[in-house]
């Protein structure tokens, strides 16, 4: 099972994690970005001294098969062997792209995910999901494999900018929506404009427990892991039309329009409260602004997610919701319906 390990000294985990293990070789894959502003932090290590780094290009428009192509080679170059350990120091984009490839080279190798943004921690470095995009679609390509380690180090936190701590804020506004009222009432109350990184942390614990309690009840989402993909089967369309168009959002700024989005459906179909979802849409709206999509994008929105990996039978799967932790996966909406939840997108209401 996947270690998850908070601590505010990573240097002081790798050194046991490394020490644990019997690797002939170290590899350290960072962007850019991570390169300049979170290397440093772990580059203190002594067991790292020695370590072979590989640097991919930052932001996700750049998690393709010519970055991991790129990963693979610098791997195969340097002599990286089943017996390596590849740790993938970076946001969501070097932790799923990193892991396919510790996952595919020579049959798979050792990896451990250091996870340096808010929506890395609380969704993309946790679970075991790998993969990049690819035909113009979000995580196309891709295997469930689990890091040996997850080291959540809230320091890198410092290093963000407010547009990156709101991204992987909607992971966790997710976390509460299918959790219960206290923790969603949490979320929703919380000062996004101003926020404090020490309550944010115990926000954030709780948050990948949540997401790891449901990884561990259903490692291979065939059931209720499934409830994690809600406000994904819209969101992941306006993030492929963005990237389409050569105007990327971030991955949270994406999820969280598709909330609003299926929060409406979840009203329509499945009697969600009113109330409840004119609230969390107004959180939403405050801090994420409007989602720049006309009624001219909806045929391209739709036919994205006809390519959506949950789907069976040509039928568009969505999870949706009840009430808050009322869980409901595996339903069905007309084109119609999507329809309508786009306009209430674009309403702003």
């Amino acid at each position: 099972m996947q270690k998850i390990i908070t601590s505010n000294d990573s240097c002081k985990v790798l050194n046991e994690l490394i020490a644990e293990g019997n690797y002939d070789n170290i590899f350290i894959l960072t962007d850019k970005n991570t390169e300049k502003h979170c290397l440093p932090l772990i580059n203190k290590s002594s067991l790292l001294k020695n370590a072979r780094k590989i640097t991919i290009k930052a932001n996700d428009d750049n998690k393709n098969i010519e970055s991991l192509s790129h990963v693979w080679a610098e791997l195969g170059n340097m002599g990286a062997t089943r017996h390596s350990l590849l740790i993938n120091l970076g946001g969501g984009m070097v932790t799923d792209l990193g892991g396919f490839a510790a996952s595919t080279f020579k049959r798979g190798i050792r990896f451990i995910n250091i996870p340096t943004t808010l929506l890395a921690m609380v969704d993309a470095s946790v679970g075991g999901k790998t993969g990049f995009n690819f035909n113009g679609l979000k995580n196309e390509i891709g295997v469930f494999n689990s890091a040996d380690a997850v080291i959540l180090d809230s320091s890198f936190l410092q290093t963000l900018d407010s547009k990156n701590i709101r991204s992987g804020y909607a992971e966790m506004l997710k976390h509460g929506l299918i959790s219960d009222n206290h923790h969603w009432s949490e979320l929703i109350n919380y000062d996004l404009s101003k926020p404090d990184l020490s309550s944010l942390g115990n926000l954030i614990k709780e948050s990948v427990k949540i997401k790891e309690d449901i990884v561990n009840s259903d490692p291979f989402e065939s059931g209720i892991r499934k409830a994690l993909n809600f406000g994904h089967t819209i969101g992941h369309a306006l993030e492929s039309l963005a990237l389409k168009n050569e105007r990327p959002v971030l991955h949270g700024y994406a999820v969280a329009w598709g909330i609003i989005c299926e929060l409406y459906l979840s009203c329509t179909k499945c009697d969600f409260p009113t109330d409840k979802m004119r609230q969390t849409a107004r959180f939403i709206n405050s801090y994420y602004g409007p989602c720049e999509i006309t009624c001219e994008d909806y045929e391209s929105l739709y036919g994205y997610m006809t390519h959506d990996k949950k789907n069976t039978a040509g039928k568009i799967n969505f999870t949706l919701l009840g009430n808050i932790g009322d869980i409901r996966i595996n339903q069905t909406a007309s084109k119609n319906e999507i329809f309508e939840a786009l306009d209430f997108l674009r309403d702003g209401q």
